[in-house]
């Protein structure tokens, strides 16, 4: 349906005008959480504000991302709707192909570490908001829903004037119009487990060589990450308590173990790689406060934490791995290594030491 100008006009006014109600009602409200009691997508909320220290950008998420270099020292973001993942430094090393029909990139640092897949960047604005140390600038790129797949924020070390620049160089055309998202697809739904054949499934995972095998074997038995825990063995994947996230990350820094944290979307995959040390417990989060890296989990949406264990050429690689209710990823922690390097056995004591789902008072 065409919209028409001041028809347009009149909804990016009367999305303000809810959204300006709202923050005086919950100040200090979230846009994405703000985006959702709109009945709005976050990218829908941020273009009501064009030409209000919102200015859209081409919508070339590659060619912009090789540029954010020169923006020096930033913080990344990059999250979903239970977890938070923010990583401060330098995107250096960018790298982009095509993996069979996906297109992919790379960004592989100790501190910018990022597994993108770009078929899902569809739109990407700067963004000049007030907070509470002045004006806080970012860039911001969203899929096709509207959801946020990854965003770009600058600190007092980046270079200001290379973000203005970047603005002027990549702005778009259109800075009048509304977002049109556009739904994904329904997630089809697992197999019953009758119709799986577990035999050969459990001679794929026994035979695996590397962790990146794992998700082409899922796809080819056409099973469900959760529902191949549920029926693989508790040699392989132990189901544990809820609370074993913050169990983990206590002894993680109590026993001064490196470790990787894995968060993502649809879009984007962002990794910290190193210590925790400043943990923190906050009304229904668990937060990891650290200099270079900060982490916040709402611990109340876990419906499920698994210990799981996967054969590779380097040994087995252990991980902890964190669900929602619909089944989907939340995060997934490993010990620090590197290819051709053995598990940390510290790493591996820690993930023994979590108690059982059942077998704890805390579920």
């Amino acid at each position: 349906m065409n919209i028409s100008v001041n028809e347009e006009i009149k909804s990016r006014s009367i999305i303000q005008q809810r959204h300006q109600q709202l923050k005086i009602s919950k100040p200090g409200i979230r846009a994405r959480d703000a985006a959702q009691i709109l009945d709005l997508s976050e990218c829908e909320l941020l273009a009501s504000r064009l030409g209000d220290g919102v200015t859209r950008l081409l919508d070339d998420a590659e060619t912009i991302l090789k540029q954010l270099l020169l923006l020096g020292e930033v913080m990344a973001l990059t999250r979903n709707n239970e977890c938070v993942h923010e990583r401060t430094g330098i995107y250096n090393n960018p790298s982009f192909f095509n993996q069979g029909e996906i297109a992919m990139g790379l960004f592989v640092n100790s501190d910018i570490d990022l597994r993108l897949f770009m078929s899902h960047w569809a739109f990407c604005f700067s963004c000049v908001e007030p907070s509470m140390n002045g004006l806080r600038k970012s860039i911001q790129f969203f899929d096709k829903a509207g959801e946020a797949v990854h965003k770009v924020y600058l600190i007092p070390e980046s270079n200001e004037y290379a973000y203005d620049l970047l603005v002027k160089q990549f702005q778009h055309v259109q800075q009048d119009d509304m977002i049109r998202v556009e739904r994904y697809t329904a997630k089809t739904p697992d197999k019953s487990d009758s119709e799986i054949d577990w035999t050969g499934f459990r001679a794929a995972w026994e035979g695996l060589q590397d962790t990146h095998e794992f998700l082409p074997m899922l796809r080819k038995f056409k099973v469900g990450r959760e529902q191949g825990f549920r029926n693989i063995g508790t040699d392989f994947a132990r189901r544990v308590a809820n609370d074993s996230i913050s169990r983990a990350l206590e002894m993680v820094r109590d026993r001064h173990c490196e470790i990787m944290v894995f968060v993502g979307n649809r879009g984007c995959i962002q990794i910290h790689t190193g210590p925790v040390e400043n943990l923190k417990h906050s009304a229904g989060w668990f937060n990891v406060l650290d200099p270079m890296f900060n982490l916040h989990l709402n611990t109340e949406s876990i419906a499920s934490i698994w210990v799981t264990h996967k054969p590779t050429s380097d040994g087995i690689v252990s991980a902890l791995e964190l669900f929602n209710e619909d089944g989907e990823s939340i995060a997934t922690l490993f010990g620090k290594r590197k290819p051709g390097e053995p598990e940390l056995p510290v790493w591996r004591d820690i993930l023994t030491a979590l108690p059982t789902w059942g077998e704890s008072n805390v579920a």
